[in-house]
């Protein structure tokens, strides 16, 4: 038990990322079932789509989950209003200011976590008065800050800053990336990338198993002048280098992107024109092939304990 298990009434202190068209209510149930805390990710639905979504997830589990909320959504107003109606206890938050809503929702008496990509947004995250901060470093695979700091220097300098909870995310896929941000100061974990590949996400088979195909460098880091996102190597992200090496504008970069991309590639399993995106971690799961959420979590406790045990038997060696 820590204070992560203790905000959210869950067994593990582990959280599933709300991606968009990989998050619904199979996943996130699934996720509170196995004893964390699933969410469902409200960016790739419209407002009705996300109160079906919820009212499947309470049908599903009696256990705690959540819904992620970018802050940039442009229905804003209505998706706010459709989680306090359905009393949904936990939001996630991201891409923008938690200044505006943050306030709104605890009245409510809902519990807010706000996601940052820096020790400065972790400040400010603090002073509108969330409940949590989860920290998300470079390697993560969605909409990522334009720092580029990596979660190994992310996690200490955001906890040096504040006394809030904190949760580490961005490449973290195993049990022993679990006691590394643990040692850096996190008392939480949420993973994106393996639960995105599982059997209960709502992507793709095309796309799972082409992720978990991928080998060290095969995604990087694109569309900054945008929303810096992690993409997979194909035809689009092609497209996208050509354009960016030359200079394009936020403009130019915006109608290449078009509307429907990451739908078109994460959800419907167009290989080659959608825009995929996954963290640096599925080089890890390279060969793992498609696992439920119960094995995954099943797989990270066991190794969480099998790298602590190794500490624990080596605590007076030096590296």
């Amino acid at each position: 038990m820590n204070r992560i298990t203790s905000l959210f009434g869950i067994k593990y202190p582990i959280i599933q990322g709300g991606m968009v068209w990989c998050s619904g209510w199979r996943l996130a149930s699934a996720v509170s079932n196995a004893g964390g805390l699933g969410l469902l990710g409200a960016g790739s639905m419209h407002p009705e789509t996300l109160r079906e979504h919820i009212r499947k997830c309470q049908a599903a589990t009696t256990k705690p989950f959540g819904v992620n909320i970018p802050l940039m959504y442009p229905e804003i107003e209505t998706i706010m209003q459709i989680v306090a109606d359905e009393k949904v206890r936990i939001v996630f938050t991201s891409a923008g200011s938690p200044k505006k809503w943050t306030g709104w929702l605890k009245e409510r008496g809902i519990t807010v976590v706000h996601v940052v990509s820096s020790s400065r947004f972790a400040v400010k995250a603090e002073e509108a008065g969330v409940d949590a901060i989860v920290a998300e470093g470079f390697e993560a695979g969605g909409h990522n800050g334009r720092e580029e700091t990596t979660t190994l220097c992310l996690i200490p300098a955001v906890r040096a800053v504040t006394s809030l909870p904190l949760i580490a995310a961005g490449g973290i896929a195993t049990g022993r990336a679990m006691l590394a941000v643990r040692t850096l100061g996190a008392e939480g974990v949420q993973i994106g990338t393996r639960f995105a590949l599982t059997a209960e996400s709502s992507a793709s088979e095309a796309f799972k198993n082409y992720c978990l195909q991928l080998e060290e460098g095969d995604t990087r880091l694109m569309l900054k002048k945008l929303s810096p996102v992690r993409l997979v190597r194909n035809k689009f992200r092609s497209d996208v280098e050509i354009a960016e090496a030359r200079g394009a504008s936020e403009e130019e970069l915006r109608l290449l992107l078009g509307r429907g991309r990451a739908k078109l590639g994460m959800f419907e399993g167009n290989l080659e024109e959608g825009e995929l995106e996954i963290g640096q971690a599925s080089s890890l799961l390279c060969g793992k092939g498609i696992q439920t959420v119960e094995e995954v979590v099943n797989d990270l406790q066991k190794e969480y304990a099998e790298a602590w045990d190794e500490m624990l038997k080596n605590k007076d060696a030096l590296i």
